[in-house]
């Protein structure tokens, strides 16, 4: 018993050693937003409510609200161009700090004024990649967050299938960028969501989609005049739909 008793000990203690102190940093995560700027998705009336609710999902990672993930590292950039692999800028995170959601909103309608033509999903991954690997930051989670249609557009699309215009979504760039990776396409149609799911191909990048008629019921769980701190409800219902913790694989 007294073995037994010693042994319990020592791994309480091994333990307690183990476990962070207070003011320890958050461990490493990198947040990547991407926002479709394209005239498919501008000219819907989620576009608007779409930049409204990234910069509060911004802001609530950023500062790791009511038990969200806080992101280490988070950047911001367009999904598309005038032509297929265009390249384009990715705002780091410390455009992002000291900002009020209010002033994040701001700053991405400022930085992505332009209406492009195209919906290049293939490029953002891409440039994604590249960017990631040469911040070093291929060892930390990985959460990619797509505003959109989730329409894959570039030239040609419109005579393909359905089953080849998704199955031309090229997700490689992401498939090894990191130990854990998550892609979260939001403001889709339910068709266009499980297209995503279906018909993308991918082995080790979990996916997530969300419905547009799901994702605006956000601003009913939002109370006027609060701060964001004190969003409780509106967290926890970005916690759940937003966040949600997707398993390896396809859905079926």
């Amino acid at each position: 018993m007294r073995a037994r008793a010693l042994v319990a000990a020592a791994l309480l203690g091994a333990l307690i050693s183990c476990k962070p102190p207070d003011n320890a940093p958050p461990p490493r995560s990198t947040l990547v937003v991407g926002l479709d700027v394209s005239g498919s998705f501008r000219q819907t009336p989620y576009f608007n409510e779409a930049v409204d609710f990234a910069a509060l999902y911004i802001y609530a990672h950023l500062h790791g609200l009511n038990g969200l993930k806080q992101a280490t590292d988070i950047f911001v950039g367009s999904l598309g161009g005038e032509r297929p692999g265009q390249p384009k800028t990715f705002h780091p995170i410390q455009d992002l700090t000291e900002k009020t959601p209010d002033e994040i909103a701001a700053s991405l309608r400022a930085w992505f004024p332009e209406t492009d033509p195209i919906t290049d999903y293939n490029g953002f991954f891409e440039r994604l990649s590249v960017h990631i690997r040469r911040q070093n930051l291929v060892l930390a989670p990985l959460n990619v967050v797509m505003f959109t249609d989730g329409l894959p557009d570039f030239p040609g699309a419109g005579k393909l299938t359905t089953e080849a215009r998704f199955g031309k979504v090229d997700m490689s760039p992401l498939e090894y960028l990191s130990r854990s990776v998550s892609l979260r396409v939001l403001y889709v149609r339910p068709q266009v969501a499980q297209n995503w799911e279906r018909l993308v191909p991918h082995k080790r990048v979990r996916i997530w989609t969300q419905d547009a008629d799901i994702m605006k019921g956000w601003r009913r769980h939002q109370l006027a005049g609060v701060p964001m701190e004190q969003q409780d409800s509106l967290l926890s219902w970005m916690n759940k739909i937003v966040d949600f913790r997707v398993r390896r694989g396809k859905i079926i």
